[in-house]
């Protein structure tokens, strides 16, 4: 009975939902399944065990237990150290809920902090008052200007290789206008490249609130493209030139979350981000 009671017991934690495959990231989970399999050893032990017993009792005709004296005491220290795996399991469940509790409310704050700096920017662009009329002097009419030729629409392309070279030998303002070029193009395939190099242009520019707002633009158009890291990075920045550290540090936050292992080229930048940022 006391090794049926064992046996069912395990059953139980095996088939834990969210078991090993979880928690196989973390050394609790590596922990517990070491335990598992050693539990696992045990038990199978204690079942060859008993049918030896069983054999033996069949063998000579007798009618003792099916089950040693011994083997009592093993499914007694078996279910002892089941009650402690479980409450192991619990404990880690816990952890583990608590950890996406906190990363779901990471990416809620910064996305709300993202929405109140473009809030801000947008307030802040007020029209301009117009200018009092003014009564024109008395001048001789002008010859119409002669009709220019519309320059050849250029490719994505062409416009980008143009910024990223403007941008290269900090001509800031020809970068951010094949950038807003790019991106004006309906369905452009680089809409994302020329996203990136906008925000680029506008930090070159000491123009931070445009900054990081195209840098969330950017990371948002592909949360995994080959951009993101620095598009994560560069709004940290953007929003630490303006003063808004605490969700510098979120961003910072949700870069570590999202890419666990940086680039290595990015590992000293990141860590010089959070000093500027005075994350803790």
């Amino acid at each position: 009975m006391m090794f049926r009671t064992v046996l069912l017991l395990l059953l139980a934690v095996l088939v834990w939902p969210g078991g090993a495959h979880a928690q196989v990231e973390t050394r609790e989970g590596i922990a517990l399944q070491n335990q598992i399999q050693e539990l696992k050893r045990d038990l199978q032990a204690l079942r060859d065990s008993v049918n030896r017993g069983a054999a033996g009792s069949s063998a000579l005709g007798g009618s003792r237990p099916t089950a040693p004296a011994a083997n009592a005491d093993v499914a007694t220290a078996l279910l002892e150290r089941v009650a402690r795996l479980e409450d192991d399991i619990r404990q880690l469940r816990g952890r583990i809920d608590e950890t996406a509790n906190a990363q779901q409310r990471m990416g809620e704050d910064l996305a709300k902090q993202i929405d109140d700096l473009n809030y801000k920017i947008g307030a802040g662009a007020k029209p301009a008052e117009p200018a009092a009329p003014v009564t024109p002097a008395a001048t001789p009419p002008k010859p119409p200007a002669p009709i220019a030729t519309p320059p050849a629409k250029r490719t994505p392309e062409a416009a980008l290789q143009e910024g990223n070279a403007a941008l290269a030998r900090r001509d800031y303002a020809v970068a951010e206008t094949a950038a807003r070029e790019v991106i004006a193009t309906p369905k452009s395939p680089r809409a994302y490249d020329a996203e990136f190099l906008l925000a680029q242009a506008l930090n070159g520019k000491k123009d931070y609130q445009g900054a990081a707002v195209a840098f969330d633009e950017t990371y948002n158009r592909a949360r995994t493209g080959t951009k993101a890291q620095d598009a994560l990075l560069g709004l940290a920045n953007a929003l630490t030139a303006i003063g808004e550290k605490r969700a510098a540090c979120a961003t910072l936050d949700k870069l570590k979350a999202e890419f666990a292992t940086p680039r290595a080229d990015l590992k000293d930048p990141i860590s010089g981000a959070r000093q500027r940022a005075a994350c803790r």
